[in-house]
């Protein structure tokens, strides 16, 4: 007879669960620590794929970024030039503009007017080098084709700016 075969049936069928127990704790805290090292390498791969795309998303924004600075670049050299174009334009009709005043002052050129011929006015002999084949033509005072230039010199200003402002559009707009 065993030393165990002494020990009362009930005591030995607690004892044997009580072992039973203890094995089956010990593989089952050997199955946690394998679990373990399972999820922390998946952990691991995880945070380093999520780095991975971080990285190339912060490469895209960076890309996108940069085009679109090109982009800006790009139509801010468009826009001065245009300005350019347009300032060149403006001193040049400006500069015709002075020029002209300053003939009209000093009576290198006169402004006149076609006469209706049917108003009563008898026409005068057509001259070789009328444009108007010979109607009658009245010289305007200097002082009334000052203020006619002025307001022609206003609206040539005015479809400069306005051609400036197109040119401007067309540029933001491509």
């Amino acid at each position: 007879m065993s030393a165990f075969d002494l020990i009362p049936a009930p005591y030995r069928m607690i004892g044997v669960v009580v072992l039973l127990v203890m094995l089956a704790g010990g593989s089952a805290a050997l199955a946690w620590r394998v679990q373990d090292w399972r999820y922390g390498r998946l952990l691991a791969e995880q945070a380093k794929l999520h780095g991975e795309t971080l990285t190339q998303l912060t490469r895209i924004a960076a890309k996108r970024q940069e085009a679109e600075q090109n982009k800006r670049l790009a139509l801010e050299q468009r826009l001065s030039t245009s300005e350019q174009t347009h300032y060149r334009v403006l001193s040049d009709v400006q500069r015709d503009q002075d020029r002209l005043r300053d003939r009209l002052a000093t009576a290198d050129v006169r402004l006149s007017v076609l006469l209706d011929a049917g108003a009563g006015v008898v026409p005068a002999t057509s001259s070789a080098g009328g444009v108007d084949h010979g109607g009658v033509r009245a010289r305007l005072d200097p002082t009334h084709a000052q203020r006619i230039i002025a307001i022609t010199d206003a609206g040539d200003l005015g479809l400069i700016a306005l051609q400036a402002c197109q040119a401007y559009v067309r540029a933001l707009i491509r």
